[in-house]
């Protein structure tokens, strides 16, 4: 049984500067001053885009940098811990540019415990020809060319001001350079003269005299030497930073989880990153077979996959197999198993395996496989089949990824340094033609690998059960992690690198087959045990591939026949491109320039005081004008800031003919820049230099800069909302309940509500909900008699994603923000999940209603604030001219804490539209909710 109760431990625990920067992203929904986006020179040079929550992650090392909240912390080492697959090294080339442009930072040192890793990264970051490269080709920032130079020995004491320098060191080597000095390397003082920024890949290596509790051996002296050695590199220097990544930290680990409790600052773990769609579904095939059966069995998964594929989508793909075992003789047997297996291969064979397996499907037999054997079964002749097989995965076609001492006496090389392993690097790649990998453990960690699509566990060899085997458990889990990355189909332009099938009946088989990993594992009640304890440790999602029957939502027939199906619409707000002609003056980039002006200014003795808490704690601070600057700082501080040079200027400014109109008046106000310093300290402005003055002008031309940018955008929403026909796509529809056997919280957990709703106001026979959607529906219900009394119909409609998705009406069925001076700018279409309509002879009043979880509450506020004012500015609002008397209203979200909230403002709504013969005959009633 999964250790439920470990595991709601591990999501609960707190971190102090993650929990801080969740609030602190919360508050920066209500104050201009802190709006913040992930900048053009960031998004601009990068080859992939960066997904919703690595532009989270870089925003809230943004804040870390940039936030008063932070400034007497002394913020020098700091931890990503995010989901295997999610990104990583996407995010360190981020945040690269970012230290570079926003810090001023040239020198990064990237350091990780293995050499193959190693390699791969220096692809990543610094290899312009390799299809990994993670940069776009030419790096430009405000105009400027920048170099990504690969340093093999000392950085420069002064670098150019276009170059980014980094160095790559396992840290072995780099543990080795720091304490012995050598010829053109650098030891650990010489780091006491160049600022560096140490990024730290798989970072769960450098606790060991963190975790020591007892004598040491030899093994862990060293391990603790590189944990000792990172950290004194990091204090050599003060302006020093180290950056830490790791998707595996034990936080059951007291000494770990109390190391990094103040060190974390952002956390995207598994089971969020397969819920967003980022990954493959994870199914297992549980199975008593022999290995070679098992192995026969995945090979014709794999190649119904490619076929598939081609088939229906006209896709080529190329499906990776990975047989895993736990030790290096077992692999070594295995392959050669497999050699023979397929050189022994005939029609008449491969037949009768087929019937074989067929003969043994039950209701808890693999729907993936059924479907394969089913496929294979139809041909009329298998002699092709069997001919590509003998072909696709012939020995030139296999790569055997270990490295054991018979390996290297007969080769005199290692596999890491084989070409066989660079091939590893490249399995997407359409010259490369591996199809089979034999692997024990060098690929847990490091390895890149999306069009893995199967993961075989070799049974034990021999006859004996093998309890180590059995046991070994944690390495697998962190194997199917990686192989779990997302396959991107190229199918869908919106969303390349999210899953598009799943949910979906009429696409199940490519949703299995395209989109999901299969784990074939061993049908060994202890071993499975383990390998589930294993997966929930990881927070990592997987299910059984059984066969799932779609679950149909149907819609209830009175709704059919009533007039709001048959003749109603359903109202969203349309969006319009905005014009260059809208940009014509600093206030309509929503830039507040009486907040920017606003500089904080500390002397260095309070800076310095970085741990001191209790000498910041009780500190009070004026402001005061800055004194003696004129134009001229400006026009010096604009040079310098390659932002305003015009070329780049008029990309945001379009209606700007030359700097000089920046001074004036609709534009950058010259007035006064006003400083925030300690009270007790107002004369250290009349210390100031005019080189301290010009600082303090570039500093607040660089954040007017930022507004600019955030601020100009080229569609928005409009206050015309325009009716789409119900009956076009208010359908019946067929949806698959994803359902995992690993813990899923319960906020995440959707189910079936089969019983017939006793209120006719809800459209749908049935309903997909969680738990807050339900409780929604029973609360509406609760009040149904009353609204029934007021309306001639009342109607409660699911809008679910399966219902719109494939509608040519998908993409316009969104709200959008129009106002224009809304608190948060967030110019993203959403869909309120439901909709409740009522109709009387007077009115049609449309009322989208949210729920929300109490913990999505803050980081959709937006939303909330574009419903209230839907409701709270019906003077605002446009309809055709055939629309008659339509009432559209939003609702506050709904969840258990503001329910009572929430039904009283529905209640108020649905009294004032009331018919007026009712408001007559009942003017004094009171509506009882419950």
């Amino acid at each position: 049984m999964i250790n439920m109760a470990r595991t709601k431990e591990k999501n609960e625990l707190k971190f102090k500067n993650y929990d801080k920067l969740k609030e602190l992203d919360a508050t920066a929904f209500f104050n201009n001053q802190f709006d913040w986006e992930v900048p053009d020179y960031i998004t601009d040079n990068l080859k992939h885009k960066l997904r919703n929550y690595q532009k989270e992650a870089i925003r809230y090392f943004n804040y870390t940098q940039t936030n008063d909240v932070f400034r007497f912390d002394h913020l020098k080492q700091l931890m990503f811990n995010m989901a295997t697959g999610s990104g990583k090294t996407d995010l360190m080339a981020a945040l690269i540019l970012y230290l570079y442009q926003e810090k001023g930072y040239h020198n990064f040192i990237f350091t990780v415990n293995s050499k193959s890793v190693i390699d791969k990264t220096i692809d990543n970051l610094t290899n312009v020809s390799s299809p990994k490269y993670l940069f776009t080709p030419n790096i430009s920032i405000d105009g400027r060319s920048i170099n990504i130079n690969k340093i093999e020995g000392m950085f420069p004491q002064e670098p150019n001001k276009s170059d980014i320098n980094i160095k790559f060191a396992t840290i072995h080597t780099l543990y080795n350079e720091l304490t012995t000095r050598a010829e053109n390397t650098m030891a650990l003082d010489d780091y006491a003269k160049i600022k560096v920024v140490v990024l730290a890949d798989e970072a769960h290596h450098y606790s060991a005299s963190t975790k020591a509790k007892s004598k040491l051996s030899k093994d862990d002296k060293n391990l603790i030497s590189w944990e000792t050695a990172l950290n004194e590199l990091n204090e050599i220097n003060e302006d020093n930073l180290m950056l830490e990544f790791t998707a595996t930290l034990d936080f059951n680990n007291t000494a770990i989880y109390n190391k990094y409790q103040d060190k974390v600052i952002y956390r995207y773990t598994l089971d969020n990153y397969i819920q967003d769609r980022y990954s493959k579904n994870i199914r297992r095939i549980q199975t008593a077979n022999s290995n070679e059966d098992n192995m026969l069995s995945t090979v014709l998964l794999s190649e119904y996959r490619r076929i598939y594929a081609l088939e229906t989508f006209n896709l080529e793909i190329k499906p990776v197999i990975l047989f895993k075992a736990h030790r290096i003789e077992a692999s070594h047997e295995a392959n050669q198993l497999f050699n023979e297996l397929i050189k022994n291969l005939t029609s008449k064979s491969l037949k009768d395996f087929l019937k074989r397996q067929s003969n043994k499907i039950t209701d808890r037999s693999s729907q993936t496989l059924i479907s394969t054997f089913q496929y294979f079964l139809s041909l009329d002749s298998l002699d092709n089949v069997v001919k590509e097989i003998k072909r696709r995965f012939s020995p030139e076609r296999i790569i055997n990824a270990n490295d054991d001492d018979n390996s290297k006496k007969k080769t005199k090389t290692s596999f890491l340094e084989s070409g066989e392993y660079r091939a590893l690097n490249s399995l997407e790649s359409p010259s490369n033609l591996y199809r089979v990998i034999f692997a024990v453990a060098k690929l847990t960690e490091g390895w890149d690998v999306l069009n893995l699509f199967d993961i075989v566990r070799i049974n034990n060899l021999g006859n004996t059960k093998d309890k180590k085997d059995i046991a070994a458990t944690n390495s697998e889990a962190q194997l199917i992690g990686r192989g779990a990355r997302y396959y991107p189909l190229g199918i869908s332009e919106n969303s390349p690198y999210q899953r598009i099938f799943d949910k979906s009946v009429k696409y199940e088989l490519a949703s299995l087959l395209l989109e999901t990993l299969h784990y074939h594992t061993l049908n060994e009640p202890e071993y499975l045990n383990n390998l589930m304890q294993s997966l929930d440790e990881m927070n990592l999602l997987s299910g059984s591939d059984k066969k799932s029957l779609p679950e149909q939502v149907t819609l209830k027939n009175e709704f059919k026949k009533s007039k709001i199906y048959r003749e109603g619409k359903i109202y969203y707000n349309e969006v319009e491109e905005i014009p260059d002609s809208s940009y014509t003056n600093i206030r309509t980039y929503g830039v507040d320039l009486d907040s920017l002006s606003i500089i904080d200014v500390f002397d260095n003795s309070t800076e310095a005081k970085y741990n001191d808490k209790d000498s910041v704690k009780d500190i009070s601070f004026t402001t005061i004008p800055l004194e003696g600057v004129d134009i001229r700082y400006f026009k010096k501080a604009i040079n310098r800031l390659d932002f305003y040079h015009f070329d780049n200027l008029k990309k945001y400014l379009p209606n700007i003919k030359s700097v000089s109109e920046l001074w004036d008046e609709n534009w950058l106000n010259l007035e006064h820049l006003q400083l925030r310093v300690k009270t007790d300290n107002e004369n250290l402005v009349s210390d100031f230099s005019p080189d301290d003055k010009l600082k303090i002008v570039e500093q607040f031309l660089s954040r007017v800069s930022k507004q600019i940018k955030f601020g100009f955008r080229r569609s928005r929403g409009t206050n015309r909302f325009k009716g789409y026909p119900i009956s076009e796509y208010v359908v019946d529809f067929e949806k698959r309940i994803i359902s995992y056997d690993t813990h899923v919280a319960p906020s995440m957990q959707q189910k079936i509500t089969n019983t017939l709703y006793p209120s006719h106001i809800f459209a749908y026979e049935n309903a997909i909900v969680n738990n807050n959607e339900q409780n929604l529906i029973d609360a509406i219900i609760r009040y149904a008699d009353t609204m029934e009394k007021m309306y001639g119909e009342v109607f409660l409609i699911r809008i679910d994603e399966s219902m719109l998705r494939g509608t040519k009406l998908s993409e316009d069925l969104k709200l959008h923000q129009f106002n224009k001076n809304a608190k948060v700018l967030n110019l993203q279409g959403f869909q309120p999940d439901f909709i409740l309509l009522l109709q009387n002879k007077d009115y049609y009043v449309q009322i989208f209603i949210e729920p929300k979880g109490e913990k999505l509450v803050v980081k959709d506020k937006w939303k909330e604030e574009l419903l209230s004012y839907i409701s709270e500015h019906p003077e605002k609002i446009e309809f055709e001219e055939e629309a008659g008397n339509v009432i559209i209203k939003g609702l506050k979200f709904y969840n258990t804490e503001t329910e009572n909230q929430v039904m009283d403002e529905l209640k108020d709504i649905v009294t004032e539209y009331s018919d007026e013969e009712y408001k007559q005959e009942d003017g004094n009633i009171k509506i009882t909710l419950f």
